[in-house]
């Protein structure tokens, strides 16, 4: 069983996964009364007797050993091990809740109940408490999977029929994980900014407190809502790793805190700072779920665990095989006609293409980014019969069609913002600033959800569309809501969730209908968007160099099947770096394949060239998007690197050399994760002579020896071009 109940009062459980035990119990505050939710352990998976011992042999904050660390009047470091520290009692150190009644800011909690419920193949614990005085409840859910190693958590506050208390929540983290105690800690992160997303950072991790936030309205381009924790000695497949993700799209807080006696914790919560939300008698606010995952197997372990996890029951069609795509905005800006559009559709069938997405400067008077957004109807001048004909002949090529929105930004000038310009985020008395010359709709309010769900479904239903591009290039500000008065701290929750409303509606009314999220590049990636959208565009830049570091940084949690990776021009029109055709295809190869070039500028050895790669990616995609994914070699964009994607029979490897005059570093690449009784037969390979190591077409291997010494990769070779590589493929043979 997933969930196991370990004692007779009901007070302590086991939550096990395929590989770990997440063991938590209900305990009372000899100091307080109050009871508190106690994280025992979280590790190797333990059979229950171990797990009873384990917790036995584990001290609560509240018992007479304080812990078993340094306690002193100014200090109680036990609260850090709480599953939820509430704003109350003998707590000094970061709330995860913060509920004010009547203006008292104290919660007192005692429990009343627990309960074990099967879902399917999920099995859910909740834990209920309720305030002693004051009419509130708090349920604390834990939910884990038979075939995922991620155990998911959130928190719901109610406030108790038949009160009339002024109730407001100030804070409301999804919960709090406890890192078990070791010498040291180091953590694993993403950062950056708008086209260098993504970046991974590691370092030490400091004692106090460490946040990552975006304060935007959306996820942002500065940080991801993830941390991985270990002990300082975890390497990419050795180690104990714990993390921890955040299920939110709007603003959010991670908050990893290591205290000086010992011991770190992490939180995370949806929210703002300083917004409150007001519950009145019967209402309840619902947090998004956090997830945490622990791998004895170094980071790798840790990703391939949240790919396996994000595949099996995130993603609304995970095991679907992403189609290559062509988009037409690198090729056409906003200038979009049909004669143009369907001649590039041409030469994208020719290639292979197998999705066509008519991008920005279809709609309105969308001939810049002045103007439009929000009159959704096709460009009268040149679109005067509408865009059915277009999308009828990229089906008659064999492709499928797909279009770009932005249903949350408007123009001021446009159509439907002189008809309501109440509908946009403001404040009484405020300007309202613009970004790339728009503001943002309000879609906390129905009327408009509702609206963009009409004419969105009308657009799919008219249009036939297998596919919507959905944008959304600024962050909010002025975020009020003056017609609620007191509710405008609303917006910051309630646009996200209509957001996440009309796309499963959307996918409801359109079972076909396939979404992927762009938020002026990797600004919307997360785990919340990922359970209503297919895949994601992580970066509006596409030099392949670069996008190797962010797709390393991507890879970290997510799989290759949500990560869009086009094939640009060179020179780059982000950083001006010139690179081969074949380096920038094997790079884009790394996720899901697409196409944004003007088709008519490349020559005709170079639409030779991408049709061979794209039929090339397309033998080894299922792989590539659903195979467990191995990091080889250096520093991706940096030095000599490799992914290796195994799936069945099947292992796919992706070699990189971005600098072909380093003299220095690894000649051998030795593969993983292989059957090492196994014969395998090389059935694609790169540049190769036929000499031994490098894997001639048609040679033949035993896995041993392909993980114990390894193959010599053409393009690590230490003298020849920059931006050398190869697509290695092998199969068992039978």
């Amino acid at each position: 069983m997933s969930l196991v109940s370990l004692d007779q009062l009901g007070r302590l459980w086991a939550l096990n996964t395929r590989d770990c035990t997440y063991v938590v119990a209900v305990e009372l505050d000899h100091a307080t009364g109050d009871a508190l939710v106690l994280q025992k352990y979280w590790g190797p998976i333990l059979p229950p007797q171990a797990a009873r011992e384990a917790a036995a042999m584990v001290a609560g904050p509240g018992s007479p050993s304080g812990a078993g660390r340094h306690v002193t009047s100014f200090s109680r470091p036990g609260e850090i091990e709480e599953l939820l520290p509430v704003d109350g009692g003998l707590r000094w150190g970061l709330p995860t809740l913060q509920v004010a009644v009547d203006q008292v800011r104290s919660l007192e909690l005692r429990f009343v109940s627990a309960s074990m419920v099967s879902e399917g193949e999920a099995e859910q614990l909740d834990i209920a408490l309720e305030d002693r005085i004051f009419p509130i409840d708090v349920v604390l859910h834990a939910r884990v999977y038979a075939d995922s190693d991620t155990i998911a958590r959130w928190v719901t506050v109610r406030h108790r029929a038949g009160g009339d208390a002024a109730v407001e929540v100030s804070r409301l983290d999804s919960g709090n994980w406890f890192i078990p105690d070791a010498e040291d800690y180091r953590y694993r992160a993403a950062s950056g900014a708008w086209a260098e997303e993504s970046q991974l950072q590691q370092g030490r991790l400091p004692v106090g407190e460490l946040t990552f936030t975006s304060r935007q309205g959306i996820t942002g381009h500065h940080a991801n809502p993830w941390i991985m924790i270990d002990a300082g000695g975890a390497g990419e497949e050795h180690g104990e790793v714990w993390s921890v993700a955040l299920a939110w799209s709007g603003s959010w807080r991670m908050t990893t805190t290591r205290r000086p006696e010992g011991g770190t914790a992490v939180t995370a919560g949806f929210g703002h700072d300083g917004v409150r939300w007001s519950l009145p008698a019967g209402a309840e606010l619902v947090s998004p779920p956090i997830l945490g995952l622990y791998s004895a197997n170094g980071f790798g372990g840790t990703s391939r665990g949240w790919h396996d996890h994000i595949r099996r029951h995130v993603l609304p069609a995970g095991d679907e095989d992403r189609p290559v795509l062509y988009n037409s905005w690198e090729a056409t800006g906003f200038t979009v006609t049909e004669p143009e559009q369907l001649s590039l559709a041409r030469s994208a069938a020719d290639l292979g293409v197998e999705l066509f997405v008519v991008d920005d400067g279809w709609f309105g008077r969308r001939d810049d980014e002045h103007s439009s957004l929000g009159d959704w109807w096709p460009h009268r001048e040149r679109f005067p019969n509408g865009l059915r004909s277009l999308f009828d002949g990229v089906r008659a090529l064999g492709m499928k069609a797909g279009l770009w929105v932005e249903p949350e930004g408007v123009s001021p000038d446009s159509d439907l913002y002189r008809a309501h310009p109440d509908w946009t985020l403001h404040l009484e008395n405020r300007r309202r600033d613009r970004k790339r010359h728009q503001l943002v709709l309000n879609f906390a309010r129905t009327d408009v959800r509702d609206w963009a769900l009409e004419w969105l479904d009308r657009l799919v239903t008219d249009l036939r569309l297998d596919y919507l591009k959905w944008d959304m290039n600024r962050p909010f500000t002025q975020a009020g809501w003056p017609d609620q008065r007191q509710g405008h701290d609303r917006v910051w929750i309630g646009h996200t969730r209509n957001v996440y409303q009309v796309m499963a509606h959307l996918r409801a009314c359109h079972p076909g209908l396939r979404i992927e999220s762009c938020a002026g590049g990797g600004g919307r990636l997360d785990l919340g968007i990922l359970h209503h959208i297919d895949q994601v565009w992580p970066s509006d830049n596409t030099d392949p160099v670069d996008r190797q570091t962010a797709q390393h940084g991507v890879s970290q949690l997510y799989p290759a099947n949500v990560m869009s990776a086009w094939v640009t021009e060179s020179p780059n029109g982000n950083v001006g770096r010139s690179t081969p055709l074949r380096y920038r295809f094997h790079v884009a190869m790394a996720g899901v394949l697409g196409i944004g070039v003007d088709l008519t500028r490349w020559s005709a050895a170079e639409l030779d060239e991408a049709g061979a790669l794209v039929e090339q990616y397309k033998a080894v995609r299922r792989t590539i998007q659903h195979g467990r994914q191995y990091r080889l070699g250096g520093r991706p964009g940096a030095e000599r690197s490799a992914l290796q994607y195994v799936l069945d029979d099947q292992v796919v490897v992706l070699v990189y050399n971005p600098h072909g005059n380093a003299k220095s570093g690894p000649r051998w690449l030795r593969l993983t994760a292989l059957d090492p009784d196994a014969v395998y037969e090389v059935a694609v390979g790169g540049d190769t002579d036929g000499v031994p190591g490098r894997l001639a077409a048609n040679s033949r291997w035993q896995g041993s020896t392909l993980m114990a010494v390894g193959i010599r990769p053409t393009a690590w070779e230490p003298i020849g071009a920059d931006h050398r590589s190869d697509l290695i493929v092998l199969r068992i043979r039978r």
